[in-house]
C-alpha cells in the first residue's frame, strides 16, 4: 500500500524512480559485498580450524613435557629455573583491510639473549623434559599468535557479515518493495488525472462546439 503521505506529482514520481535505481544498485553492490565476506570468511575459518588442531596438539606436548618434569624434579626447583625468562617477547599490533572490514594483524619478536637460547637456566639442576617443555612452547607460541589473530578476523568478518544481511533484507523486503509500490500509486494517480483532464477537455469542447452551432 502507498503511503498517504505521497504527494501523487511527476517531480516526485521522476525522484523515487531514481531512488529506486540507486536502490537496486546498492542492492546489488551489498549482495556481492555479502557473498565475498562469506568467502573469505569461510577461508579463515578453514584456517582457525586446522591452527586451533595445531595449537591443542602442541599444548598437549607441553603440558606432558611438564607433568614429566614436576615428577623428577620439586616445585621450588622448576620455579626457580623459570623465574628469569632468558628472552624478552615484543608483540605488535597492525590492521589490514578485509572488504572494508579492518582486522588485526599480530607480530613478535624476541630480544634479550642470543637467537636459539631460550633456555633461562643451566642444566646442571633442571631435567631433559623440562627442556622439551621449553622447545614445544617456543614452537607453539607463533601458531598460538596466528590463532588469536584467525579467530578476532573470523569474528569481526562475522559482525560485519550480519551489518550487510540485514541491510540486503532492508532493501530487498522492505524499501525496494515500498518504492515500488509508491511509484505504481503515482502513475496510477497520474493516469487517473489525465483521463480526468481529458473527459473534462472533451466536455468543454463540445459546450464549445454547440454555443458555436447555436450562434449560427
Amino acid at each position: 500500500m502507498a503511503q498517504k503521505t505521497i504527494t501523487p506529482t511527476r517531480m516526485e514520481l521522476t525522484r523515487l524512480k531514481a531512488r529506486l535505481k540507486t536502490a537496486v544498485r546498492g542492492h546489488k553492490l551489498l549482495k556481492d559485498k555479502r557473498d565475498e565476506l562469506m568467502r573469505q570468511f569461510l577461508e579463515v575459518v578453514r584456517r582457525t580450524q586446522s591452527l586451533r588442531s595445531k595449537v591443542d596438539a602442541g599444548l598437549d606436548g607441553v603440558g606432558r613435557s611438564l607433568s614429566l618434569a614436576s615428577a623428577v624434579m620439586s616445585t621450588d626447583q622448576m620455579e626457580q629455573a623459570l623465574l628469569y625468562p632468558r628472552q624478552r617477547v615484543e608483540l605488535s599490533v597492525s590492521t589490514r583491510n578485509i572488504m572494508s572490514v579492518r582486522v588485526p594483524k599480530f607480530d613478535f619478536r624476541t630480544s634479550g639473549a642470543a637467537r636459539g637460547d631460550i633456555f633461562p637456566y643451566g642444566f646442571a639442576q633442571t631435567s631433559g623434559e623440562l627442556d622439551d617443555a621449553i622447545i614445544a612452547l617456543s614452537s607453539v607460541f607463533s601458531d598460538m599468535l596466528s590463532l588469536a589473530e584467525a579467530e578476532k578476523t573470523t569474528q569481526l568478518l562475522a559482525d560485519e557479515i550480519e551489518r550487510t544481511r540485514r541491510r540486503v533484507n532492508a532493501l530487498e523486503y522492505v524499501m525496494i518493495p515500498e518504492m515500488q509500490t509508491n511509484i505504481k500509486y503515482i502513475t496510477m494517480k497520474l493516469e487517473e488525472n489525465d483521463r480526468s483532464t481529458k473527459v473534462r477537455l472533451m466536455k468543454v469542447k463540445d459546450m464549445v462546439l454547440e454555443q458555436s452551432h447555436n450562434y449560427q
